[in-house]
């Protein structure tokens, strides 16, 4: 089947000629026609599969379609909610590409960053507006969205959504909607709370779903190292090394253990950056950007952080962490094999993440290949139930340690500038002091100058006026000698 096929007008099929696709993936497939008939969607399908297109193309052609005489005014007719502003920028530039020989106008909006450049964006129109929750409701209690004219709505990642906590957000966001919309979700995964959620927004919604959520994508070699805990920054050193990988993306459970391998990565001389929450809108878009232009060998990230992540070559992706949730490991390594690329997931297992890796077996059937020899095997077994409490406690207590020092260290600075500015202040205030007593003594010396003065003047005042004194006789022709 090509693209030709489903329906698309010629101005996005040349867009697609333009970017070198000329068949749909079978999600694309299934589902561009479906939406092209206006119908309710329930779509599943995993990460890299190309449904960011099943849903944009479809939008895109109804709008010129059905709006072809009102483009010009721009109202808000499709909105696409997503969980991260990754993925919102993604599917923004999904839009440019595929709309660029259209009158098709769009923009993302998420925080992070200020608002005042999507706000000017808004206010010139946009047919077609990505949001994330926060930032979307934010700007509609302000008055700058009006979504009375929306005829689409989509919620991508709509799991993702819900293990975010944006679910009363969405809830919020549906009594704002239009009554008379058509409603699409697309997920990398469905579980039962999605699909709760879906049968309260989508009205008999047909179902589209390529590939079971058990399934990984076959272009994908999977394989597992057991080693220990301090053993792994080793490993994954001696993993790159042996394989010759320049463009690997590394996954860890937290934000704080992203920047720590990070630092530990770059001290082996790694051009090495992290993605993770608490990094900056700038900061996140400036990592991806440069291990895009391979300007980065080794890209940490969080799973949050990575929804949004597009590199149709991406060659390795790393589980230093194991995920505990089974699901989480498929969308991981459903970065890498993207758009039927071949691609390489490798986990590095320790003791204690022996059963995360069971329930991820069970769940991808077994599809990932035990590697038996390299330097670093593990040699330590799993903690029993009390060693696995201590070592939580002592891990505790070395992170109250931790905040504790950093806490104290911030009061002594934070005393020693207080004491700084007292001592600044004491200095200012004595010289203010001086010169309020030198300013009093010249005050007063004025004031006795000037009653001096007027004293003077007073007596000259009082003074009868003055008389010419008469000269002494001094002799002249008369005087006898």
């Amino acid at each position: 089947m090509h693209f030709n096929e489903l329906g698309l007008s010629a101005s996005i099929l040349k867009a697609l000629k333009a970017k070198g696709y000329e068949e749909p993936t079978p999600i694309q497939a299934q589902a561009i026609p479906l939406v092209l008939e206006q119908n309710d969607l329930l779509g599943i399908a995993q990460t890299g599969t190309g449904k960011t297109a099943a849903f944009t193309l479809p939008i895109i052609e109804i709008i010129q379609t059905f709006d072809a005489p009102n483009l010009k005014y721009r109202y808000i007719r499709a909105l696409i909610l997503t969980p991260t502003r990754e993925l919102a920028i993604q599917i923004d530039d999904n839009l440019k590409e595929y709309s660029k020989y259209t009158d098709i106008r769009h923009t993302a909006i998420y925080g992070g960053v200020k608002q005042h450049k999507q706000v000017r964006e808004l206010e010139k129109g946009v047919h077609i507006l990505v949001a994330t929750p926060g930032r979307l409701l934010d700007l509609i209690n302000q008055g700058y969205v009006d979504l009375q004219d929306l005829k689409i709505f989509v919620l991508d990642e709509a799991d993702r959504m819900l293990d975010m906590g944006f679910i009363h957000d969405i809830k919020k966001l549906v009594k704002i909607l239009p009554e008379e919309r058509q409603s699409l979700f697309f997920s990398a995964t469905m579980p039962e709370n999605i699909l709760q959620l879906s049968k309260s927004i989508l009205h008999q919604p047909k179902k589209v779903e390529v590939l079971s959520k058990t399934n990984t994508a076959d272009t994908v070699d999977q394989y597992v190292y057991h080693t220990d805990r301090q053993k792994k920054v080793d490993l994954l050193h001696h993993i790159i090394s042996e394989k010759g990988l320049y463009q690997v993306l590394v996954f860890t459970r937290t934000k704080h253990g992203a920047d720590k391998l990070a630092r530990k990565l770059g001290k082996m001389d790694y051009r090495v950056s992290s993605i993770h929450g608490n990094k900056t809108q700038a900061q996140r878009q400036k990592s991806l950007k440069n291990f895009k232009e391979n300007k980065v060998d080794i890209l940490v990230a969080t799973d949050i952080a990575a929804r949004g992540i597009d590199i149709a070559k991406l060659g390795c992706v790393v589980n230093f962490d194991i995920p505990n949730e089974a699901e989480s490991y498929v969308h991981r390594i459903g970065r890498s094999g993207r758009a039927g690329e071949d691609g390489m997931a490798i986990s590095l297992c320790e003791p204690e993440e022996l059963a995360f890796l069971k329930q991820i077996n069970k769940l991808v059937k077994n599809s990932i290949t035990v590697v038996e020899e390299h330097p670093y095997p593990s040699t330590t077994k799993p903690m029993t139930t009390q060693e696995k409490k201590e070592w939580n406690r002592k891990k505790q207590e070395r992170r109250n340690s931790f905040f504790a020092n950093r806490n104290k260290k911030s009061g002594d600075r934070r005393n020693h500038g207080k004491k700084k500015d007292r001592s600044q202040n004491e200095r200012s205030n004595g010289e203010q002091s001086k010169d309020k007593s030198s300013s009093e003594r010249k005050n007063k010396s004025k004031k006795s100058d000037n009653r001096s003065d007027k004293g003077r003047n007073e007596g000259s005042q009082n003074r009868p006026p003055h008389r010419k004194k008469k000269k002494k006789y001094q002799g002249g022709r008369n005087k006898r000698g």
